[in-house]
């Protein structure tokens, strides 16, 4: 009898789940919004201003002294000259020796601006290397496929679209609602040597009494998700936050000297056993918000057999986090990460150290502090005489919220582009970028770039070869024509 209440139960949740996810899946009207209103877009006077920007050679160094300021002079002719009628009708000021803003003044300037931002400065190509790319990284060759150099992807492909972007508005006779701004910082790849082109362009606005109403940046992307037979989507990751980071030095201390007469550890040895007990134990590890949204948005679109498990992910949580957690990707998404990036011990190799010191890199995840990740160093690792000293951080940004013109205006135009297989997802952004320091000024930061880029190429990124496929600038240009029109309206539809 009670294998048979048993068996009945089991045969009930089967039928239950079954009927779940047969209706687990995206609403009938988010399927079938109307297409978007075509926006004009010259795609190859933005690809010929791409190849012509990527010539410049606007490397911003550590050291301000070392910057070859002419080059960046030079990109800011070269902009002149490429959007006569940006600089006709906006103002343009020089920030920090080479950094931008561009104010475009809307009908009612009482109403709290917008700012779309990008930076201006690529990293160096390392050397030894050049020859190792397929055409000259400051060549911008384009083979009619892709446009190739250095920051192609990071990110002068980004500050062309916009440029294109409100050239076009303004060539349409375009005015928007409220103001808009251009910010292009020129120094987003070294900012953490205290000087920051960023820093002080919301320094300059906050002094005018300016606070924004969104701003939309670098960050979050367009990813194809292709499993076959069980999903074909495209995920659009909107970064609503970034990570913090710390670098803590932790030293410990020995005798020292000579090889020849060692015990039985060194101070190396002893670092060993720090670096032993950090990796393994991790923070812990939890699915945030975000990451169920994005679970629970993609587990809608996977086809129906699939949906038999994504239907249950509440249930699954303590599964999915167990996967998570061991894929490095999205371990990143789950907890604070520990990397060990430099360790320093002994001058020579016959002499002892007398210190060893190694140097951690955490990233932190929302909820937690620089000051959390120094009371997790003491806690866990066993020997307690140790240095333990911060080289710099910054803390975990604020979250964006998606009750927002700006973001919703994003999601429309990403969904509606292919309602069928794009789909819009908060995403938590990994590394650094120049919004970060917006939040002093505005409380929707949102970090998206409207480029369909492949993985393969996105390593590239900062790498050899790096290059961006000519076919994406169309839809990257459209994109901000429509997000400017939405983010800047006085009020949006209902």
């Amino acid at each position: 009898m009670v294998w048979k209440i048993i068996l009945g139960v089991i045969l009930l949740a089967i039928v239950i789940t079954a009927i779940k996810a047969y209706f687990f899946r995206p609403k009938k009207s988010e399927l079938e919004r109307p297409p978007l209103e075509p926006e004009k877009a010259d795609a190859k006077r933005a690809a010929e201003h791409l190849s012509k920007a990527l010539t410049f050679k606007t490397i911003a160094r550590t050291n301000p002294a070392e910057t070859e300021w002419e080059e960046f002079r030079k990109f800011r002719d070269f902009l002149e000259e490429a959007y006569p009628l940006i600089h006709k009708n906006l103002s343009k000021e020089i920030i920090t020796d080479a950094s931008l803003i561009y104010r475009w003044k809307g009908k009612n300037s009482d109403l709290k601006p917008i700012a779309l931002l990008s930076h201006q400065d690529v990293v160096p190509v390392t050397p030894g290397t050049e020859d190792d790319w397929k055409y000259p990284a400051f060549s911008g060759h384009n083979d009619g496929e892709f446009i190739w150099g250095r920051g192609a992807l990071d990110m002068k492909n980004h500050l062309i679209c916009v440029m294109e972007a409100i050239e076009t508005l303004l060539e349409e006779g375009y005015v928007p609602d409220r103001d808009v701004y251009l910010c292009f910082a020129h120094d987003e790849e070294v900012n953490d040597n205290g000087l920051s082109g960023a820093v002080d362009i919301v320094k300059t606005l906050k002094a005018r009494g300016i606070r924004l109403d969104s701003v939309l940046d670098e960050g979050g992307a367009f990813l194809t998700v292709k499993v076959p037979g069980i999903i074909d989507q495209t995920i659009a990751g909107i970064g609503m936050a970034e990570k913090g980071y710390s670098d803590y030095r932790i030293t410990v201390h020995a005798k020292g000297g000579h090889s020849s007469q060692p015990p039985v550890h060194s101070a190396l040895g002893d670092l060993a056993e720090v670096i032993r007990d950090l990796e393994r134990h991790q923070f812990k590890a939890k699915l945030m918000p975000f990451m169920m949204d994005l679970f629970k948005s993609a587990g809608k679109r996977v086809c129906y057999p699939a949906r038999l498990i994504t239907c249950n992910i509440p249930i699954l949580k303590p599964v999915i986090l167990a996967i998570c957690k061991k894929i490095p990707p999205a371990a990143c998404l789950t907890r604070t990460t520990t990397a060990v990036t430099m360790a320093k011990g002994s001058p020579a190799s016959n002499v002892l150290p007398q210190s060893a010191s190694v140097t951690v890199n955490f990233r932190q995840m929302p909820g937690t502090s620089v000051k959390d990740v120094e009371n997790h160093i003491r806690k866990v690792v066993r020997n307690k005489n140790i240095d333990i000293e911060l080289l710099g951080c910054k803390e975990v940004s604020q979250f964006a919220t998606k009750d927002s013109q700006s973001y919703r205006a994003i999601d429309e135009i990403c969904s509606r582009t292919d309602p069928k297989k794009n789909f819009v997802v908060p995403y938590l952004v990994m590394g650094s970028t120049d919004a970060y320091h917006y939040g002093e000024i505005c409380d929707n930061v949102l970090r998206f770039s409207p480029f369909r880029v492949s993985a393969e190429l996105l390593i590239r990124t900062h790498a050899t070869n790096e290059c961006c496929p000519v076919d994406t600038l169309e839809e990257a240009v459209a994109f901000f024509k429509r997000y400017v029109k939405l983010a800047s309206k006085e009020k949006e539809d209902k």
